[in-house]
């Protein structure tokens, strides 16, 4: 076996991550007909088949998911070597790819990029927006460098494994009610279960705060919502708080800090909190990530004081 080209080795380990060429071209550039020849190179390389057909699409045989697992420990080793040459120049330099939720984003990972480009000109940073689900697995690919991850106390995540998980911020979830509503009119705590009637809002299913505020209906106030809005933007939430009515739950991270047409209220039941974690791939980082994660960190801290 002559395996030349790390390039190939790519390839075969998206395959086994992704599943369809269709995605392991979005991921890598490749058309999808320049991927199954590239596969087909590295195959002729290996000397066994690697793929088979399933259906109209390819999966991995035996002999495949084996070099795959190897194909992931050479492509880490590639990046460690790149990671040191860059390093032994004495600067701290480079390019990092992050991805968070859009309250992180804004709070934490844009104002950690302009104050890198202040103390650290030489790291280019790039930030994009993309789904936790798909945000962590494209963190163990290496097609992103750090993700802000969130999790509620009722809607804990998993940890995949390779992934390390700093804790980030601590803050609290509040109810938002329009300022106009009969429960707004005092600064008192609401029980959850005299919010029976109303129409609330969520991010979409499947997400972590879908699942907290139906879990928080639930437990705390013996019903399920009328989730009648969703929207993965807190923008959009809050507005539909605010032109139609409804109601929701949301962290400290995406209020504003004084808006005349909402009420914002603790519960009387619990605290709700939502913890933020800054998540990379384990083993060894960079200077100019553990720079940016320092600086992110940084900045957490400067919400919490705000916040108290």
């Amino acid at each position: 076996m002559a395996i030349t080209d790390l390039r190939r080795l790519r390839v075969l380990r998206e395959l086994a991550e992704r599943g369809t060429l269709a995605a392991v071209a979005e991921a890598t550039g490749y058309s999808p007909s320049a991927a199954s020849q590239q596969l087909a190179v590295l195959e002729k390389e290996a000397g066994v088949p690697l793929t088979e057909r399933a259906g109209r699409g390819l999966r991995l045989t035996m002999a495949g998911n084996l070099l795959a697992e190897h194909a992931a420990i050479l492509l880490d080793a590639a990046e460690v070597a790149e990671t040191a040459l860059a390093e032994s120049k004495h600067e701290t330099q480079g390019r990092l790819r992050a991805v968070g939720l859009q309250s992180a984003t804004r709070r934490l990972l844009i104002p950690a990029m302009v104050e890198m480009r202040e103390t650290h000109p030489q790291v280019r940073v790039q930030i994009a927006e993309l789904e936790l689900e798909l945000a962590l697995p494209e963190l163990r690919l290496g097609t992103v460098d750090l993700v802000i991850s969130d999790e509620y106390e009722s809607s804990p995540r998993p940890r995949p494994a390779g992934l390390e998980h700093v804790p980030l911020l601590r803050e609290r979830t509040r109810l938002v009610l329009p300022a106009r509503h009969p429960l707004a009119q005092t600064t008192a705590a609401v029980a959850v279960a005299t919010l029976r009637d109303e129409v609330w809002t969520s991010s979409s299913r499947g997400t972590g705060h879908h699942a907290m505020v139906l879990n928080t209906c639930r437990a705390l106030g013996g019903f399920d919502p009328d989730l009648r809005h969703e929207s993965n933007d807190a923008d959009i939430q809050l507005e539909l708080v605010r032109a139609a009515g409804a109601v929701t739950l949301l962290p400290d991270l995406t209020l504003p800090h004084d808006d005349p047409e909402l009420a914002i209220r603790d519960l009387a039941e619990t605290q709700l909190t939502r913890n933020l974690f800054v998540v990379t791939r384990q083993g060894r980082k960079s200077r100019a990530l553990t720079a940016y994660a320092g600086v992110v960190i940084w900045q957490s801290e400067k919400q919490r004081a705000a916040t108290g």
